[in-house]
């Protein structure tokens, strides 16, 4: 699983980020301040600029850190994994497991409207996490264990499902854990891309 942003006994740049995160989350960015994130945090007005320049700045850091801490993540599964099933399965179980243990990060990931606030950056669904979980499922149709379909087609339907589970968790519609839901979630993904070789 990912690590977890820092708690309120790390130093004054994670704790801006831990509260940055919650309220960004549960607020969304243009309706939190930059007073809002000092009082959550206990970190000055002044420190919070001296660390980030502005609220965008905090915006871009908290990004940039949850992107390259999944890519670590999704990229250490890859490694472990020799087969695209295992790889796959292992992915949509690491997703599970953010929902339900850090849901803060996870609803930043995919509710928050990233562009709006920050234009410049690569939408979440073309970010280098979401690269990666597409390649091992082209990697797995040059191997032959994903049947020849449109790249995307195939990553879509592997873990479409799997973040739509996820959006409906942290909407509050699913009253059980994620993971209650994984078997039947990876048989429903594998069937619809495995190839007959698989």
């Amino acid at each position: 699983m990912l690590d977890s942003i820092p708690d309120s006994t790390a130093g004054p740049r994670d704790r801006v980020l831990a509260a940055a995160l919650e309220l960004f989350a549960h607020r969304g960015y243009f309706s939190t301040s930059v007073p809002d994130i000092v009082r959550a945090s206990g970190v000055s007005t002044g420190s919070v600029y001296h660390h980030f320049g502005d609220k965008e700045g905090i915006a871009r850091t908290l990004y940039d850190s949850v992107i390259e801490r999944m890519e670590q993540a999704l990229e250490a599964i890859r490694e472990r994994h020799p087969d695209t099933a295992s790889r796959c399965r292992s992915m949509i179980e690491l997703l599970f497991d953010i929902a339900e243990h850090d849901p803060d990060l996870m609803s930043f990931m995919l509710h928050a409207r990233h562009r709006e606030f920050l234009p410049a950056i690569t939408p979440v669904c073309s970010s280098r996490p979401f690269q990666l979980m597409r390649g091992v499922v082209a990697e797995g149709m040059r191997r032959g264990e994903v049947r020849r379909m449109d790249e995307t087609v195939a990553a879509v339907s592997v873990f479409g499902g799997a973040l739509r589970l996820i959006q409906m968790r942290l909407d509050g519609a699913l009253d059980r854990p994620l993971n209650d839901f994984l078997d039947d979630t990876w048989d429903c993904a594998w069937r619809a891309i495995a190839s007959d070789a698989a």
